[in-house]
């Protein structure tokens, strides 16, 4: 047994790099590599555990999985129910020592609902496979992890420690000022945020995340007037919707392309008539082609990488909108809610410098900024504006969110390991 650990530490931290650590941080060290398959047992369940959004009682499930193993160290459980907003609700885990406070966020739902065909964890070496393992649920075992190594090493006595799981980060609840108020509210008091979505990995180099791109929907519904196709782009007819719809696109292509800021069309139709179903993911549409259409509806996102971004690009889509051609109209709804995006701010880039002293003390790859247009957004957008953030301390995999998602168990200590020895220098003002 002591062979397996001390082949384990190696593994997580090279020897020559072990004496840059404090005496506290070895137990640290030490705790997360004897833990490791207690830790892959505990992913095994959670991932067993359907918690897609609108399995209402497998997120519950989740969430009290999770309880049970943050109030034996300590931790205060409150569960945040949301029937307000349609969801299962949130977890919030307060550990309220002296330190600085330190948010720690994650979610407990997936995309794959009880009724999919994926459902289980499997295993093939270092790495394993199961419906959201990586989205989100091997980000909770790291914080699960890094708690664990805190408590050991004696330090999250000394830690201020907030811990918000959302219940449905995969579809937000509406409205989302209901749905978020609890994230929103921690974010304002905590001093430092740290979000566990999955590490970016790319070309076998691991990147830090300062930044993510908001993700707002929108819908365009253009109208026209309608008869015999004779008559189109005559005084009387005009260019009918769907020809008012090709311009609006088009001139959204050409006009308001700008780095960091895309407007996706996911699904449009047009004619006479036509009707988009009550969760507006699906459009139908008939008509002739003699006969001019009268409506044409588009559905699509908006991603930017700031607040000014993102007001810039709206009131340049609206002022596209408005230019109509003869005898037809548009108008232009952006949904309520959505993800604000996670601005690259230099207190962002300041909290990524002090992880890469971590990983300099540990003996791991110092990670370089990863392009935000290359990630999603998450729940970190609704706090960032008011406190200084880092995403995608999560585990390292691929696959997410479809069929086969897969991650790198290595990753799980190594990212563990990184964010136990970070919250507690942050939360106990330790300056390395």
């Amino acid at each position: 047994m002591r062979l397996i650990l001390c082949c384990l530490l190696l593994l997580v931290v090279p020897a020559a790099a072990y004496a840059q650590v404090s005496i506290a941080e070895q137990a640290m060290v030490r705790t997360v590599a004897q833990e490791r398959d207690r830790h892959i047992a505990l992913l095994e369940r959670l991932v067993n555990q359907n918690s897609g959004t609108l399995n209402l009682a497998g997120v519950r499930a989740v969430g009290t999985m999770v309880a049970a193993e943050l109030e034996p160290l300590g931790f205060v459980i409150r569960w945040v129910d949301m029937a307000e907003s349609g969801r299962a609700g949130h977890l919030i885990a307060s550990y309220p020592g002296p330190g600085r406070n330190v948010l720690l966020i994650g979610h407990l739902d997936t995309v794959f609902e009880a009724d999919g065909a994926f459902q289980t964890f499997r295993r093939e070496g270092s790495r394993a496979i199961g419906p959201g393992i990586g989205d989100d649920k091997g980000g909770l075992v790291v914080i699960i992890a890094a708690m664990r190594a805190l408590q050991a090493a004696g330090h999250l006595d000394r830690a201020n420690v907030t811990i918000v799981l959302t219940g449905d980060e995969e579809r937000v609840g509406i409205p989302a000022s209901v749905a978020r108020r609890d994230l929103i509210a921690a974010g304002k008091v905590a001093d430092y945020a740290l979000e566990f979505e999955n590490l970016a990995v790319e070309g076998g180099l691991e990147f830090g995340t300062v930044a993510r791109r908001s993700s707002t929907n929108w819908a365009l519904t253009t109208t026209g007037r309608t008869g015999h196709s004779s008559g189109v782009f005559n005084e009387t007819l005009g260019y009918g919707a769907i020809y008012e719809m090709a311009r609006i696109l088009d001139a959204f292509q050409r006009e308001l392309q700008e780095p960091n800021a895309t407007f996706n069309v996911g699904v449009m139709a047009g004619g006479t008539p036509v009707a988009i179903d009550a969760e507006g993911f699906g459009v139908v549409a008939s008509g002739k082609t003699n006969i001019v259409a009268e409506t044409a509806i588009a559905r699509g996102d908006l991603r930017t990488l700031t607040r000014e971004q993102d007001d810039r690009v709206r009131a340049g889509m609206q002022t596209i909108v408005a230019g109509h051609l003869p005898r037809t109209g548009a108008t232009l709804e952006f949904a309520e809610g959505g993800y604000p995006p996670m601005a690259p701010t230099e207190g962002n880039r300041a909290l990524l410098a002090r992880l890469n002293v971590v990983n300099r003390d540990l003996g791991l790859p110092l990670l370089a900024e990863f392009d935000p247009g290359r990630r999603g957004a998450a729940d970190s957008g609704f706090v960032a504006a008011d406190v200084d953030t880092l995403g995608g301390l999560g585990v390292a995999g691929g696959g997410a969110h479809a069929d086969g998602e897969w991650i790198d168990l290595d990753s799980l200590t190594r990212q563990a390991l990184r964010a136990a020895v970070l919250v507690s220098r942050l939360s106990l003002d330790d300056p390395r």
